[in-house]
């Protein structure tokens, strides 16, 4: 036998709909960082100078994950800054140097006048 009441649709409520999307809106929030990640701002490689300029001082520096040479000889990073005021420096990578290594040593040199910085494949 048949239900004989006639079907009455109750309205749909949202207060537990809006406390589950405060729930996930709180979740999200307390889950995510808001650190600020730090920036080392890198130059456009340039064209290649005029016959006119001046030859500029160049240096030569190696760096590794455990070794810091500077034309040849080693160095500490203090002394490596020290050493190197003007001119141009050229940085060579071996394989095992970390992203790290490299950033610590472009902060040590950064906004030096009359100092460029050339990164070597």
């Amino acid at each position: 036998m048949r239900n004989a009441a006639p079907f009455v649709r109750r309205p749909l409520a949202m207060t537990p709909l809006i406390d589950v999307i405060f729930l996930l809106l709180l979740f999200f929030m307390l889950t995510s960082t808001f650190s600020k990640y730090g920036e080392i701002e890198l130059s456009n490689a340039t064209t290649g100078g005029t016959a006119t300029e001046a030859p500029q001082d160049r240096v030569f520096v190696q760096l590794g994950a455990e070794r810091l040479v500077l034309n040849g000889a080693p160095v500490t990073l203090v002394e490596l800054t020290a050493q190197v005021t003007t001119g141009q420096v050229l940085i060579s990578l071996d394989s095992d140097t970390t992203a790290q290594h490299l950033v610590d040593l472009l902060v040590e040199l950064r906004g030096r006048e009359g100092l460029s910085v050339l990164v070597l494949e």
